[in-house]
């Protein structure tokens, strides 16, 4: 993977949760209450979270991130034998608003300086995005928040990856999308996306069809890729 096929950007669009916000911070913020049980539990909620996103898929029953957040928290809550709903209650307000990981604020301000358009493309909900982006201070760095409820399917079906096209005016070839999660990245780039990988926690590549154009460990990265620098250089 090399930047070398990242020419013509015009705009990023970036995935929210583990790109943008540390999905981790909300259980962090309890630890102390938690304790010894905190990791498992911020681990098995975040894997049957995106689970039930692609099960529900697949089987055409949908429901809104926000619910799937919290049938996920019930799931990973009861399979540690924790019965609190008051910490219940807890987790999912902190969700609203998750940590930014320290260098987005500058990378992402970094980008709209050089001229390009920037964008969440996520499957929280509106309001979920809208919270986070504000508590974070990003949602002034941002010409669009977008939602996968305007498809009505997850990620990583090819409809919701048309709504950043939409939103921004763009052509296929003139966004980056970027994305921690590697089957996130896959799935932009079989839709035909320049895709950036940010390969936060050191994973191994997936084994799925399409392939990022670049991968980082950190959204500091991007400022000095070559094609997503300076949008108006290409104007």
């Amino acid at each position: 993977m090399t930047q070398g096929a990242l020419h013509g950007i015009k705009g990023c669009v970036f995935d929210a949760y583990g790109t943008l916000f540390d999905f981790n911070s909300a259980v962090a913020r309890c630890r102390d209450e938690l304790g010894e049980k905190s990791d498992s539990l911020s681990k098995i909620w975040r894997d049957k979270q995106l689970q039930y996103t692609w099960l529900r898929s697949l089987m055409g029953r949908h429901e809104d991130f926000w619910r799937i957040t919290g049938d996920a928290l019930d799931y990973a809550m009861r399979s540690l034998g924790i019965v609190d709903a008051a910490m219940r209650n807890k987790l999912m307000n902190l969700y609203r608003t998750l940590d930014v990981f320290p260098e987005v604020p500058a990378a992402i301000e970094r980008l709209k300086s050089g001229g390009l358009k920037t964008a969440i493309l996520s499957n929280g909900t509106p309001q979920m995005l809208e919270a986070a982006a504000k508590a974070t201070g990003i949602d002034r760095l941002l010409d669009a928040i977008l939602s996968i409820e305007a498809a009505g399917i997850y990620k990583p079906h090819p409809s919701v990856y048309r709504i950043a096209l939409d939103s921004l005016s763009l052509e296929k070839h003139a966004v980056c999308f970027v994305s921690s999660n590697a089957w996130d990245a896959h799935g932009a780039s079989v839709f035909g996306m320049k895709t950036v990988w940010c390969n936060r926690y050191g994973q191994e590549r997936e084994m799925l069809p399409g392939s990022p154009d670049l991968e980082i460990s950190t959204l500091a990265e991007l400022a000095g890729v070559q094609g997503i620098k300076h949008a108006n250089d290409f104007y």
